[in-house]
């Protein structure tokens, strides 16, 4: 059932996408240089992207540590999947903080909304927010399950097949690599968003 979520969800991330670049072809006001409307000032320096860089480090590396607890989950070894688990939870949520600042500094700061741009393009709100919205609001689901897998595999639930959301098989622990085809998905559509949107 995993691979039909991740189908339609396919689906609907590419429709938004392509979109995003058929507003961006066939408006004539100016798009906003994305270099410029998400750069940060450290240091005295205005560093383009360099937030975005971060963000996508990030999710990258929890796309690693997803991927041990994944092996560790096959090799019943309950304590470094659980903790990988977490780590990767942390990855996620660390994510959409930073991701809740980016937004925070684009409506307080620039004046974006999601129907007007003070620097450009009015569509440029609409795609940005729907786009990292829609992809935030995944990686916060995903931060929930992947603390609910956590706390059942610590507890062993996996072991027992103890009843209940989210149970497998007795002594099985695929539950831990159905969480780990869902965030793989999700760090994957974020290279997309961020070759697409940032980049282009």
């Amino acid at each position: 059932m995993m691979w039909i979520f991740l189908l339609s969800d396919t689906f609907i991330f590419s429709i938004f996408l392509v979109s995003y670049m058929t507003v961006r072809m066939s408006t004539t006001v100016p798009w906003p240089n994305s270099s410029e409307v998400f750069a940060l000032t450290m240091f005295g320096a205005h560093i383009p992207l360099i937030l975005i860089a971060i963000m996508t480090f990030v999710l990258i590396t929890s796309s690693g540590t997803m991927a041990m607890a994944v092996k560790f989950g096959y090799e019943k070894r309950k304590v470094p999947t659980f903790l990988l688990l977490v780590t990767t939870a942390f990855l996620g949520a660390t994510f959409v903080g930073m991701q809740a600042f980016e937004w925070t500094k684009l409506i307080v700061d620039e004046g974006v909304r999601p129907w007007s741009n003070p620097m450009g393009a009015p569509q440029f709100g609409a795609a940005f927010f729907m786009i990292t919205g829609f992809h935030g609001t995944h990686v916060s689901f995903g931060v929930l399950f992947l603390i609910i897998t956590a706390v059942k595999v610590a507890r062993g639930d996996l072991d027992k097949e103890t009843p209940g959301f989210m149970t497998g098989r007795k002594n099985r622990y695929e539950i831990v690599e159905t969480m780990g085809l869902y965030w793989h998905f999700v760090d994957l559509v974020w290279v997309f968003i961020f070759a697409f949107f940032y980049l282009w």
